[in-house]
């Protein structure tokens, strides 16, 4: 089995998959694990105590694990976990994406070596999805909006504090205000100060994903289309159904675009 493990700034995110062949039929590979696990990001975690945390996680299921594809978009845990899969190479197969690691998606950026690795593997995981041009929404701790071709080429994007950063910054700021819980209000209307500002951040934040995306239709113009819009991320589901732009809700994007890239590297073994 392929576990696949995303580090964000907030939850780490875990997928077990089969290890299929995609040379075989590449139109089976789904988005779903077959297993799928969260926990919370702890920046100062060790490899000893990374190490335990998946394997308490996964359980039975971790000796089936014959290969491993993560990332990390946060430093900290990104030299843990590069220390965790260097102890795990003896016994499985390993592969940590960042800069520098074939992923079969063209960089068209000014500066490709500053393009997270979350966002690469969200954009080939989109193109292998879809195969149109994509608007990728990825809904985390930052918003994540990238754009990739028909041809599967990266061409940029745009990024903006996450729903929950917004929210603890006016809580912050704002000294009457408070933190709330991150559900959908009764309408837009807010007739409480707890709803007001349910619907100001959720339906807010749905408007900034509709506005960005149609602008960047607009810009990349009618050769385009046309246009697949998949949003994932922790917090996808608050938007889903909002934002009117928005096609497809994916949540494993990310670990799917894992996939794909380990099964780039390598070929399964026989059983």
């Amino acid at each position: 089995m392929l576990l696949c493990i995303d580090v964000g700034n907030t939850h780490v995110s875990l997928g077990l998959y089969p290890e299929s062949d995609p040379a075989a039929d590449p139109s089976s590979l789904a988005p779903e694990p077959e297993q799928r696990w969260r926990m919370r990001t702890d920046t100062r975690a060790t490899t000893d105590e990374l190490e335990l945390a998946v394997a308490g996680l996964l359980g039975k299921h971790f000796d089936e694990v014959t290969a491993v594809a993560a990332l990390s978009t946060v430093p900290g845990p990104s030299r843990e976990l590069r220390g965790l899969l260097s102890r795990w190479s003896g016994r499985m197969r390993t592969l940590v994406v960042g800069p520098g690691v074939r992923t079969g998606v063209p960089l068209l950026v000014d500066q490709p070596r500053e393009v997270g690795a979350d966002r690469v593997v969200n954009s080939l995981a989109a193109h292998h999805l879809f195969g149109t041009t994509c608007i990728s929404v990825d809904l985390g701790t930052c918003t994540n909006i990238d754009v990739v071709s028909a041809r599967g080429e990266f061409l940029g994007g745009a990024l903006a504090p996450g729903i929950e950063i917004a929210m603890q910054a006016l809580a912050e700021q704002a000294s009457a205000l408070r933190p709330v819980d991150l559900v959908p209000p009764r309408s837009v209307i807010g007739r409480t100060t707890v709803e007001s500002l349910q619907a100001g951040v959720l339906f807010g934040a749905a408007g900034q994903v509709d506005g960005l995306v149609r602008r960047i239709i607009a810009e990349l113009g009618p050769d385009a289309l046309p246009v697949t819009v998949p949003v994932t991320g922790g917090l996808a589901e608050l938007v889903h159904g909002r934002a009117d732009t928005v096609t497809h809700h994916v949540p494993d994007l990310t670990l799917h675009g894992l996939r794909l890239t380990h099964l780039r590297h390598h070929r399964p073994r026989a059983a």
